[in-house]
Order: C-alpha cells, then sequence, then structure tokens
C-alpha cells in the first residue's frame, strides 16, 4: 500500500474565524484527511506579533480547535494541536532565522502591511515570523501546504529556505509545494471588496464569523457592496464586479451551482433578491456548524484530550527533524 503524502496547515487565533476563513481552507481540509496524513494547528504563536488580549487569545484558541472538528475534522483521522504546546516550532524558527536573509524578510508583503497598520509596535517577530512559519511547515516534511493567494510567498520563502539550508548540509528537508484551492480560495470584505475579508480586523464592517446569529448574518449580506452599474445584474465580472463577484464565490461555496447557473437562476431578478439569497445559503451553510461547536465546547474535557493528544503525536514528529538539523549544524548531542 502507497504511504500517504503529509500536508500540513494552521489558523491564526487572532480573531473569531470568519466565513473567508471556512470557505478558503477549513471547507477543503476534510476531505483531505482521507488522501493525506494531515497536521492542522492553532497558530497562537503567530498571533503575539500584534498585542492580544490574553484571555481572548485563549479562548478563541480553544474555540478555533472546536470549530476544527465541527468542520470535520476528526481527531482520529488527523493530528490537531495547538502550536505553543509543541516547543519544536519555536527551536526550529530560530535556526531558520538565521538561513533567511534580510531582503528577504523586509519584501515580505504581509510584513509591510502589518507594520503599517500596527506603527506604534513594528517589533522584532513581525519582522522574522515568517522563518517561524517555515518551522511550521518543515518540522513535519510536508509535501503539500493549502494556502490562500496572499500565503504563496511565504511557501516561497521556505523553498528558498530549503535550498539554500540542504546546499549546506545535504537532504534535510522536503521540497514543500503550494496548494491552492480553485474555487473560494479568497473571501473578500462584504463592504470592501478590494480587501480580504479579515478575522483579526475589528474595523472590518463587512465580515461574517463562523458563530455570528443568523439575524446578523442576513443584515451583513442585504448591507453588502455590489457595484454601482446601473445594468444591476448578477453576472461574474471579478475586474469590474468586484462585489458581485465575491458574492458570486461564496454561493457558489455555499450551494454548489456553477457560476453560469448562478447568472441563470439570477437573471432580471436585481441585487435586491440575489444578496438575501446568499445570506440564506451561508445561514444554512453554517447552522449544524455552529450546533456542533457549541456541543464540543461543552465537554471540556474531550477538547482536552483532543490537545494534549495532537500535542504529542505532532512532537513526536518534529522532534525526528529538529534533532536531524541539530546534529547537521553542529549542536552538542543533548
Amino acid at each position: 500500500m502507497e504511504e500517504k503524502k503529509t500536508m500540513l496547515s494552521g489558523i491564526k487565533p487572532s480573531g473569531d474565524l470568519t466565513l473567508g476563513s471556512y470557505l478558503g481552507p477549513l471547507h477543503h481540509w476534510p476531505k483531505m484527511i482521507e488522501e493525506y496524513d494531515c497536521y492542522f494547528f492553532m497558530a497562537d504563536l503567530h498571533a503575539i506579533t500584534v498585542r492580544q488580549d490574553p484571555a481572548a487569545l485563549r479562548r478563541r484558541t480553544i474555540e478555533q480547535l472546536a470549530q476544527y472538528i465541527a468542520c470535520g475534522l476528526d481527531p482520529e483521522k488527523c493530528t490537531l494541536f495547538i502550536q505553543s504546546h509543541v516547543h519544536q516550532h519555536a527551536e526550529l524558527g530560530w535556526v531558520l532565522n538565521c538561513y533567511a536573509m534580510f531582503g528577504e524578510l523586509s519584501r515580505m508583503t504581509q510584513f509591510k502591511d502589518k507594520s503599517a497598520k500596527n506603527a506604534d509596535n513594528i517589533n522584532g517577530g513581525l519582522f522574522t515570523y515568517p522563518s517561524l512559519m517555515a518551522a511550521d511547515i518543515l518540522l513535519y516534511q510536508p509535501d503539500l501546504v493549502p494556502v490562500g493567494d496572499d500565503q504563496k510567498q511565504h511557501v516561497e520563502l521556505t523553498r528558498n529556505i530549503v535550498q539554500r539550508f540542504n546546499g549546506v548540509y545535504g537532504d534535510v528537508f522536503k521540497m514543500p509545494e503550494s496548494y491552492i484551492p480553485k474555487v473560494g480560495a479568497r473571501i473578500m470584505s462584504l463592504t470592501d471588496p478590494a480587501a480580504k475579508m479579515s478575522k483579526s480586523d475589528n474595523g472590518d464592517t463587512g465580515r461574517v464569523t463562523l458563530m455570528d446569529d443568523p439575524n446578523v448574518i442576513m443584515k451583513q449580506f442585504k448591507r453588502a457592496i455590489t457595484d454601482s452599474d446601473t445594468e444591476r445584474c448578477v453576472r461574474y465580472d471579478p475586474e469590474n464586479k468586484p462585489g458581485v463577484a465575491n458574492l458570486m464565490t461564496i454561493y457558489a461555496a455555499a450551494t454548489g451551482r456553477s457560476f453560469a447557473e448562478i447568472e441563470q437562476e439570477f437573471d432580471g431578478l436585481g441585487y435586491g433578491k440575489f444578496k438575501p439569497a446568499v445570506g440564506e445559503a451561508v445561514v444554512e451553510m453554517i447552522r449544524p456548524i455552529q450546533e456542533e461547536t457549541r456541543r464540543i465546547l461543552a465537554d471540556k474535557a474531550y477538547l482536552e484530550s483532543v490537545y494534549r493528544a495532537g500535542a504529542e503525536k505532532a512532537s513526536y514528529a518534529a522532534e525526528k527533524t529538529l534533532r536531524k538539523v541539530y546534529k547537521k549544524i553542529g549542536f552538542a548531542a543533548r
């Protein structure tokens, strides 16, 4: 029997998971656990590059774990863990800092964006976190890393580090590949179709979180930005009608319909019918996720058992890689 390829991904608990979080990576992960040996983690080490309220960070980390499971990530079929519970991430992150070039890190788009948004806290972690992200990936020697379009740059940096490190020390790290889902890869804000729907930006009034009340969700979609086109038709045209294209992407993911079928369904009906229909589809799509999340959160002993077992399994795999790295670079054996 052919050995499964390995896949790894994580999301920062820096804000409540949004519809974009779900339709981007989360929606696709349950299908992948049957085919791949999967590691999924709550990236809490990454979250603190921006100041966090400690109680809120703890709450979101545990809630995110529950939501992962509610979205179909069976702990018996994949490894679920909290990043800070596996010390090898921070250790390899430091090592890879020494193999990431200053110029590479300074060109990272997210560093520039976050520096602009957090001018009073441009810390070292904000600059070097791509090295930690490379460590997250390389510890588990994955074949695939599911990412959104905005994360491709990080995987490219990781590949540069692999090439540089392996060039010095031999075949230590496997070269990872990006995997970008074709549908729902990037969901934009409902009020600003030029910006990604953000879970960590409280100023994003166009976001929908996975645990939002149905009435809130409907309100958000009814006030969603479409376009100023007098034609007011539902047509997939990302360049000229980005707001409508974003809503169509969401509706397609929620219903399984193609863009052509959506255009036909709402032909001549206008946005007044289309926007509430998208909202209703989203409400129905996430209703079972909300119910299952609440049930799981009520069982604290179960959740603790999941993240303890996940950390133990992840640490075992990560330690094998870390020991190999330490030996190669010349650290004395422990």
